[in-house]
């Protein structure tokens, strides 16, 4: 009979060790923080009865690792981490579980079988309507570059050819990062055909510049700040690694169709008339936001339910970052002219303030507000002159100290408004995550105690 008791406890310790790599494979395939991650398989071990004092977690961008063991004894378990992609409604749906298993006291079963509900259930927009949203979100961001409605209408069809077209390579099983070349190349060269059509906008140009950036991955950018910021040096340098290389095939796409097409610029005023300067007012700014929200919150796979969250998010951010970083001559004569680096930190660190409050209204994780809310403020055109100009090398040696100064300069900037974006989303959790959902935190605590005195715990002396 101890024999078989002792069976019985190391089987069910193994597949509580299996159910809790799921859990982790499923936020790190759902491009979570890695802080995220580390909380709910926490959560998750206490749900199990794996006391904390002999867990041991290690998480990598392809590999899972647990481990439960004392001085006598060691169980581990790995897993691989292989589809990664971007899917809010599994974080906050794994979030909400971990929580409710132990409140509604789950059986294991329970637990696999919600679980299971979660990996397999469909995405809630559809390839089509995932790729309106994404037209749209770049239409939105040529709006932000001082487009004219027209404009915005054309960028947004070459960007749907863009993203249906990395879609269908991406299931014929292309590499991801030539996939990523041909739809930047695809997106451009129908951009560029936009180009003769006589007079149907003032700004032909403006589609050239955001036609593609569908393609920039601020989820990534965002998460491999926090990452970093949080002490998460490995797996914050392999997404950073990633991010660059979709950066540079996006980059290669780009260049190579704007040579093809015989198109060369620097990116002023006086070359190929593209302005930069905006020229909108405020509310034409806050519908191009809103849209952009709502279109990449549809790559994100956000829950419907918070569509318009997105949306009024994205308005917060966009507004208060022009509001603080344009001059008075640029747009309205109330803005503060502070420049795009403190404008883009004070857009972020509003909406995540704000968030902090919402996610108690709306039941979802912090992130999944900000992030959607805070997508529209990526510099995506800076990083696109930045690569653009290292690609672009000019041969007269004049230049080519212009063009690499321009790449240095968008570069730099580019970089510290990624970072002051990551940094405000990161706010909370930064400054003041002790005090966060003090009273969620103890509720639960009391919980687990609960579940020890029921005997609900592992304890491997027992096995």
């Amino acid at each position: 009979m101890e024999a078989n008791t002792h069976c019985s406890s190391e089987h069910d310790l193994r597949r509580k060790l299996d159910l809790l790599l799921r859990t982790g494979q499923l936020l790190v395939e759902s491009s979570a923080d890695t802080d995220r991650i580390k909380r709910n398989m926490k959560r998750t071990a206490a749900f199990f009865g794996l006391s904390e004092e002999n867990l041991h977690i290690y998480i990598d961008y392809k590999m899972l690792m647990v481990n439960f063991s004392d001085a006598k004894h060691s169980f581990s378990k790995f897993q691989r981490c292989e589809k990664h992609g971007i899917n809010f409604t599994a974080i906050s749906a794994i979030s909400k579980l971990t929580f409710r298993a132990v409140r509604e006291d789950y059986s294991i079963d329970q637990f696999e079988e919600e679980l299971n509900t979660i990996k397999e259930r469909p995405r809630n927009y559809s390839p089509r309507v995932t790729a309106i949203g994404a037209a749209f979100a770049c239409g939105g961001f040529c709006i932000q570059f001082g487009c004219d409605w027209i404009a915005f209408l054309l960028a947004s069809i070459c960007a749907y050819l863009g993203f249906r077209a990395r879609f269908y390579l991406l299931k014929a099983g292309v590499n991801l990062y030539m996939s990523i070349a041909i739809a930047a190349f695809v997106s451009t060269f129908a951009a560029w055909l936009t180009t003769f059509l006589p007079g149907w906008t003032t700004t032909p140009l403006h589609p050239l510049l955001a036609c593609a950036l569908f393609i920039v991955p601020g989820v990534p950018l965002i998460n491999f700040v926090d990452d970093m910021m949080e002490g998460n040096h490995q797996v914050g340098l392999i997404r950073a690694t990633n991010t660059a290389m979709m950066m540079v095939g996006m980059a290669f796409g780009i260049a190579f169709a704007l040579m093809f097409c015989g198109i060369t610029f620097g990116f002023k005023p006086d070359i190929m008339g593209i302005p930069m300067v905006p020229h909108h007012q405020y509310w034409e700014y806050a519908l191009a936001a809103a849209i952009s929200g709502m279109g990449f919150s549809m790559i994100f796979n956000i829950p419907k339910r918070l569509l318009w969250v997105a949306a009024l998010g994205a308005i917060i951010a966009v507004c208060t970052r022009n509001f603080v970083s344009l001059r008075p001559d640029e747009c309205c004569s109330f803005s503060l002219g502070l420049g795009g680096v403190i404008g883009s930190l004070a857009g972020s660190a509003l909406v995540s303030l704000i968030a902090l409050k919402a996610v108690h209204w709306l039941h979802t994780p912090n992130h999944v507000i900000t992030i959607s809310s805070v997508i529209p403020m990526v510099p995506g055109v800076l990083m696109y002159r930045a690569l653009y100009s290292f690609i672009q090398v000019p041969v007269d040696h004049e230049t080519l100290n212009q063009t690499m100064s321009a790449a240095v300069v968008n570069g730099v900037s580019a970089s510290m408004m990624i970072f002051c974006i990551a940094l405000g989303v990161a706010i909370p959790n930064v400054f003041a995550r002790r005090f966060i959902n003090r009273n969620k935190r103890m509720k639960f605590n009391k919980l687990i105690e609960a579940r020890k005195d029921r005997g609900d715990f592992i304890y491997l002396e027992d096995l």
